[in-house]
């Protein structure tokens, strides 16, 4: 059985991480610091689900802790490690920006050394489609040039991506950068946006439409991640020896490193998305237009070419069937 780390098992792609990954026959240490960001009793309920499988072990620890994580890892030989622990939200960046160092910079060294040390054989990470920050070009691809952030996590992001690929380069750690498009479905962030809007209309509250609804995001279900991620796990990146230095491709390297896209490669106006929730819901919301917040970008699409040759999937789930299947889970879950 081969022991894999997942950083974030508590979150909402962590779990269902998780959960596929006992059941492909993975034994599994999940970490998290069961912070306060949102409400830990959601992480806790999440943890419950993966407590009777015998093959996974939760520890509580920040990736921030230096000392700890160095003894996770001489306590355990893992053969490989998917990070999915970060401090998400890119408002929340605007108002708490240390927090982001910590966890997404200084976290994510600490677990470039544990794996370097260890010999773990491949490091899959969460990047994130806010990368992408002032490009317009559509779809996004990962070929094109991402060095014009919008804001802080968006950073943080992006040095991940560097970072790994300077461990890649001096220690032949193989890493593979993951840039996720707008994660939905059950047992999801109540941060996000489709929670709060199913949380106000349930209530008979008005929602924020940022943007006048001028907006378009490239939702992915949650299943459609998790399918992607447990793909790439088993196939550790290589060199390209195609790679020019003249004609320098950001998606790859002449070290063990890649970046690929995980989306649905395909928009849906946020209009849209709301209707298609009203129509779960079976309730129509009372809509309060706002300006664009600070940090926020009006559209995401991903071009996933690369993730199909290398892994031969491709996200497919359409909002219709992935809004039904959050809406079902929300009712049961916050029904007395």
């Amino acid at each position: 059985m081969k022991r894999i780390l997942i950083t974030g098992a508590a979150g909402f792609i962590g779990f269902f991480l998780a959960k596929r990954l006992i059941q492909d026959g993975w034994e599994v240490v999940g970490i998290d610091n069961l912070n306060d960001y949102y409400d830990p009793a959601l992480k806790r309920d999440r943890l419950k689900q993966l407590e009777p499988w015998k093959a996974f072990r939760f520890v509580q620890i920040d990736l921030a802790n230096r000392g700890g994580m160095e003894q996770l890892f001489a306590d355990h030989m893992f053969h490989a490690v998917v990070n999915l622990a970060a401090q998400a939200g890119v408002r929340y960046s605007l108002e708490n920006p240390h927090a982001y160092v910590e966890s997404n910079v200084v976290g994510f060294v600490n677990l470039l050394e544990g794996c370097r040390r260890t010999g773990v054989r491949h490091l899959v990470f969460a990047s994130s489609s806010s990368v992408y920050g002032g490009n317009v070009t559509m779809p996004f691809s990962v070929h094109d040039n991402v060095d014009h952030p919008v804001s802080l996590y968006a950073a943080t992001k992006k040095s991940n991506e560097l970072m790994a690929h300077c461990y890649s380069h001096l220690y032949g750690l193989p890493t593979t950068g993951l840039r996720f498009f707008t994660v939905y479905g059950p047992w999801g962030r109540p941060d996000m946006a489709y929670f709060l809007f199913t949380k106000a209309i349930l209530a008979g509250q008005p929602i924020k439409v940022f943007n006048h609804g001028n907006m378009r995001r490239d939702f992915t279900y949650i299943d459609d991640i998790v399918e992607g991620v447990a793909r790439i796990i088993d196939k550790p990146p290589a060199a390209n020896p195609a790679w020019d230095r003249v004609d320098p491709d950001p998606a790859s390297s002449w070290a063990p490193y890649r970046v690929f896209n995980i989306g649905n490669n395909r928009q849906e106006s946020l209009p849209r998305f709301i209707e298609v929730l009203e129509e779960c819901l079976g309730r129509k919301a009372e809509k309060v237009f706002l300006p664009m917040q600070d940090g926020d970008v009006p559209e995401t699409y991903a071009n996933v070419d690369d993730l199909v040759r290398e892994v031969g999937y491709k996200p497919s789930t359409p909002i219709e069937d992935g809004l039904r299947l959050f809406v079902d889970w929300y009712r049961d879950y916050y029904t007395p």
